[in-house]
């Protein structure tokens, strides 16, 4: 169907449009293996990959899966895979290789309760794993979370476009609810392939290009520091250009309430109902991780009585808050963790409780 603005719209669940919004981002390059919650990114992929010449691969693991990310990488394109909790702790060690070969790549992870095998119900438990991580070594990834499945679309597409001017591994941070949940999407058009020609790629005739060697193997301390600096200049460039965030809710708060993901939909409601109630309150999404809005934060620390932290986990992005705050007001954490969900009325309950307010719901 076509909205009113003409653009079509589809309904899908957020693994859908997250895997069509990588086709139209110029994804031709998917490796994966399947779990659970996001088997439905590369069952899509298969199917619809060779609609637009793409190559779909199902690896014999995660672990290969990398790899084959960072050969297609080494080739001069834009790889993708997608995972769920355990398998993007195996992906670390590709992933710290695709760093030190200076390799872009987009990521997805649909979080799934943990640690261990865990569950497949929906958690924010792996915020730590994937804005503090990437493997070993000083890299890390340029995370965003979205919060809708047409944010989960948008997103995926524009992964491929921030991967290859960043030159870092991106990471697309779901979790089950989102993956599973279905909504309608305005659907991008599919746009052309990433092109091989890179300046990161191996040489050997394209375009006579000189060779190039692609190696993650730095003997010499100084030439490794090279490497990480290098790394590093791009990362800062991110973190100047990439801080991505939404606000809603009262325009002179008492409290704010910091949530990404599916659990920013959920603080969303609750403080509308605390405007109900008579308490100011406004809510401050971060949808780049990493980057993380810390400065949007800063400010309003300086205007508020507290910040409430809303996360399905037992208190992870509550430490960048925290760091954002600097002790200017309290901050405090509301969590649950292993996969049991937040609801607004537990939300609302905590929210008038930090209010001074107490109601029996």
């Amino acid at each position: 169907m076509e909205d009113r603005s003409g653009a079509t719209r589809k309904l899908m669940s957020g693994n859908e449009a997250c895997a069509e919004g990588a086709i139209a981002g110029g994804c031709r390059f998917f490796f994966g293996y399947p779990i659970t919650p996001q088997n439905a990114i590369p069952e899509y992929m298969a199917e619809h990959l060779p609609e637009v010449g793409g190559v779909y691969v199902q690896a014999e693991s995660e672990v290969a899966a990398t790899y084959m990310m960072l050969g297609a990488a080494a080739a001069g394109t834009i790889p993708m895979t997608s995972s769920s909790s355990p398998g993007i702790s195996l992906m670390q060690e590709g992933l710290s290789y695709m760093l030190g070969c200076e390799l872009p790549c987009v990521v997805v992870n649909m979080v799934r309760g943990g640690p261990g095998l865990g569950n497949i119900a929906p958690s924010q438990s792996d915020y730590w794993l994937a804005t503090r991580g990437a493997g070993h070594g000083d890299g890390r990834c340029l995370t965003f979370a979205p919060y809708s499945v047409q944010e989960l679309h948008d997103w995926s597409a524009e992964a491929f476009q921030v991967a290859a001017r960043y030159r870092l591994p991106v990471m697309i941070l779901g979790d089950a609810v989102l993956a599973q949940m279905m909504e309608p999407v305005r659907l991008r058009p599919r746009g052309e392939a990433m092109s091989l020609d890179r300046e990161w790629a191996v040489g050997g005739g394209l375009k006579g290009r000189e060779r190039r060697i692609v190696n993650s193997l730095w003997v010499v301390p100084e030439v490794m520091e090279q490497v990480n600096l290098r790394m590093k200049a791009r990362f800062d460039q991110a973190e100047a250009e990439m801080v991505r965030f939404e606000e809603v809710g009262d325009e002179e708060p008492e409290m704010l309430v910091v949530a990404y993901g599916s659990m920013a939909r959920v603080a969303e409601t609750a403080i509308g109902w605390a405007a109900d109630e008579g308490i100011r309150a406004r809510l401050l999404r971060p949808i780049s991780l990493v980057p993380f809005p810390y400065a949007a934060i800063r400010v309003w620390a300086e205007r508020v009585r507290l910040v409430l932290v809303l996360e399905l986990s037992l208190g992870q992005m509550v430490e960048d808050v925290r760091l954002a705050v600097e002790g200017r007001c309290p901050v405090e954490f509301y969590g649950r963790a292993g996969g049991p969900l937040i609801t607004p009325e537990d939300t609302l309950s905590v929210i008038l409780s930090m209010a001074g307010v107490r109601r029996m719901l």
